[in-house]
């Protein structure tokens, strides 16, 4: 299903790292030994657990307030997240100066949410997941008077595909890259990078198998809704898919794969084990798939997007255990 269209110019992507590389440097991007031995593939981790929030995220946020500020948008920001994303807006706004409000579901990761106040947000918990704090979210913006700031949005995607760029142009072109869905922007940011390089790289979506709209609405032709998101896989966690992401994906992607949270574990303790990095549960599943399919790609060069590495302690002591942590 791969697509040939560009998403954004050279300009705009040369301005999209411009502006991050005031914040941050490039991540790095490894193919580990120790990961090559164990599955027989030519694996590049590209290392998003390395930027300023632990997580690809921040591109995107740095991104879109710069813009924001261009536009004279300087009013008050207001966004909902499960944490990545609610780490990227005030890391971002505090550096033009713009105060921001943060919306998270309750039982949200505790060492997420600190970090968010740590930032300097405001921090609101309302609804019993990422959706319906969201929908909260939406009307606190109107009642309040302040900008919402949506979780996928295209200049996030722009912001969050200077990683892909990054990793191609240190890797080359490799056989497949595999990379997790949330809301969509790194998928979608990772297929746009690929187009405007003109590369016949294979894109893998991966999904948890609680959490799998956007699985279930390529095979649909149509959006589709689930019921529930429940994994400790936070990052992927959505029960509603947003449609320009959609699209995208749909047209993009080569193939999409469901994990368990008990695969994401076992990535989980494969990156420690082999690359002594830390990786939350979103960041591990691109690992996961690759290790569910790893007959098929023997032999290959491939990447998997480490898109985060912020697991609470608790959480990465019952991985470290041989456990699975409840979600």
């Amino acid at each position: 299903m791969q697509a040939s269209r560009a998403m954004f110019t050279a300009e705009e992507i040369s301005d999209a790292r411009a502006i991050i590389h005031e914040a941050m440097p490039p991540t790095p991007q490894y193919a580990w030994p120790l990961l090559k031995a164990e599955l027989g593939v030519d694996t590049w981790v590209k290392h998003e657990n390395h930027t300023p929030t632990g997580a690809f995220k921040v591109r995107g946020g740095l991104v879109h307030m710069r813009k924001r500020i261009q536009r004279g948008e300087t009013n008050g920001v207001i966004t909902a997240t499960r944490g990545n994303h609610g780490q990227s807006i005030p890391y971002a706004a505090s550096r033009n100066g713009v105060p921001a409000t943060i919306v998270v579901p309750h039982g949200n990761s505790i060492e997420k949410n600190a970090a968010i106040k740590a930032l300097g947000a405001k921090l609101v918990e309302t609804g019993q997941d990422f959706d319906e704090a969201r929908v909260t979210c939406m009307q606190m913006a109107k009642d309040l008077g302040l900008d919402m700031v949506p979780s996928f949005h295209l200049e996030l995607v722009l912001g969050v595909s200077t990683y892909a760029h990054e990793l191609f142009e240190a890797a080359g072109e490799l056989d497949a890259v595999y990379v997790p869905i949330g809301m969509g922007s790194g998928c979608c940011g990772v297929i746009s990078a690929r187009n405007h390089l003109g590369l016949k790289t294979k894109v893998i979506a991966v999904v948890s198998e609680n959490a799998n709209c956007y699985k279930l609405s390529i095979e649909a032709g149509r959006p589709v809704e689930t019921n529930s998101a429940t994994t400790f896989a936070d990052g992927m966690a959505v029960r509603v898919p947003h449609p320009d992401a959609l699209a995208i994906i749909s047209d993009g992607v080569d193939g999409i794969v469901e994990v368990s949270d008990d695969q994401i574990a076992d990535a989980i303790r494969l990156y420690y084990r082999a690359t002594h990095n830390v990786a939350e549960g979103a960041g591990a599943a691109p690992l996961a798939a690759l290790m569910a399919q790893q007959e098929m790609m023997q032999g290959k060069r491939v990447g998997v997007i480490l898109c985060g590495g912020n697991i609470d302690t608790g959480k990465m002591a019952t991985v470290l255990e041989g456990k699975t942590p409840a979600a």
